[in-house]
């Protein structure tokens, strides 16, 4: 008599886990949207970088994206690899790429979207020469083109801005090859005018340029800032809406003075005096990388009160540039941690915890506390 009540509470007990496994491992298709929401924000340029290309879980895609609209942060800068998309030629996998523009647009937040990244079958045979995924032939152009339009065209009127290519003057960015603008400038052209075939309207950011003091010559990159001048004597100038920025402040604070010949946030404004001197002051530029890191085991890092105040001031800072478009800091999430000083760039841990950082530009953006 008592064994069949002992296998029905056995039975409850694996039905149970098993409820308890599909909770954890949902299906993308079960996260519901829910109903539209919108940032509430008293700093509209405020803007964070998401991780959410390593991030298959589409329940955790929606939480960071409802945590950014509650941090106050209207803008989100995403990375969306052509490598992800078409794994062969000619066939693409939209699904993570509409999962989040999806769930971004649900919580109320404009997506800058940055293309790049090349699949296996556009980059040389790696038995025969050594590259990155980033390493792109100029007969491979159109190809990139191609996903560019089909980006575009396929997320127009939600996806508004677009990035083309990723801290081109880094050798590693550019496929472990001398850099070079000229090269970068024939990509851009290509991206650009089927960008524009896709929708008019889309805002092309050029550069996205990593900040570097690297001279002509250097195996490692170039000097961001005469790499953008070498962009216009390629011609850039008419071939792209709005200049992306990378500024980190390393251990300076926010308010330090710009220098030809120091890494700090301002430097930012060496490269508008680039821009001005090609009139091409005009253009906005948007900061899509930022920030401090906190690490105590990096010596180019800060104390976590002083990243907090120097976010904040840097956010002052941009609200009081009227060409600076918005300010995105790196990063707000990693899905998993590096188990090093990376890990101190995020805002949330990988359960995600907040960190103070978090709270405290919160209080900045809802409640203008400072």
């Amino acid at each position: 008599m008592r064994r069949p009540a002992r296998f029905a509470f056995a039975f409850r007990i694996v039905a149970l886990l098993l409820l308890l496994w599909t909770v954890d491992s949902p299906p993308g298709l079960i996260v519901l949207p829910g109903p539209p929401q919108t940032v509430i924000t008293l700093h509209p340029k405020v803007g964070i970088h998401t991780r959410l290309t390593d991030e298959a879980a589409a329940w955790n895609i929606q939480r960071t994206l409802r945590m950014v609209r509650e941090l106050g942060a209207p803008w989100i800068v995403e990375f969306f690899p052509w490598a992800h998309v078409e794994r062969a030629p000619g066939e693409f996998d939209w699904a993570h790429s509409d999962r989040v523009i999806s769930l971004a647009a649900n919580q109320g937040l404009t997506v800058i979207a940055r293309l790049g990244l090349v699949p296996a079958w556009a980059r040389p045979d790696p038995r025969e020469r050594e590259t990155t995924f980033n390493f792109i032939d100029a007969d491979r152009y159109f190809q990139f083109g191609e996903f560019v339009y089909r980006f575009v065209d396929r997320y127009r009127g939600r996806v508004r801005h677009v990035i083309i290519w990723n801290e081109p003057n880094l050798s590693f960015e550019w496929g472990l090859r001398p850099v070079s603008a000229r090269e970068y400038v024939d990509l851009l052209r290509v991206a650009y005018q089927a960008a524009k075939e896709a929708d008019p309207g889309v805002v092309v950011l050029a550069g996205a340029l990593a900040p570097t003091l690297e001279p002509k010559g250097s195996p490692a990159g170039l000097n961001d800032l005469v790499y953008l001048q070498q962009m216009y004597d390629a011609g850039a100038a008419g071939i792209f809406d709005a200049l992306a920025a990378h500024v980190y402040g390393l251990t300076s604070p926010a308010n330090e003075p710009p220098g030809t010949d120091r890494i700090n946030f301002r430097r930012v404004e060496l490269l508008r005096e680039v821009m001005i001197d090609n009139g091409d002051g005009e253009k906005p530029v948007y900061i899509t990388e930022a920030g401090w890191n906190d690490s105590p085991r990096w010596n180019k890092a800060v104390s976590p009160a002083q990243r907090i105040r120097y976010t904040i001031e840097a956010y002052e800072w941009a609200a009081s540039q009227p060409w600076v478009e918005m300010l995105a800091m790196w990063a707000f999430r990693y899905p998993q941690p590096a188990r090093t000083y990376q890990d101190n760039w995020a805002w949330v841990d990988e359960d995600f915890e907040p960190k103070p950082i978090y709270e405290e530009v919160r209080q900045y953006t809802v409640n203008g506390e400072q």
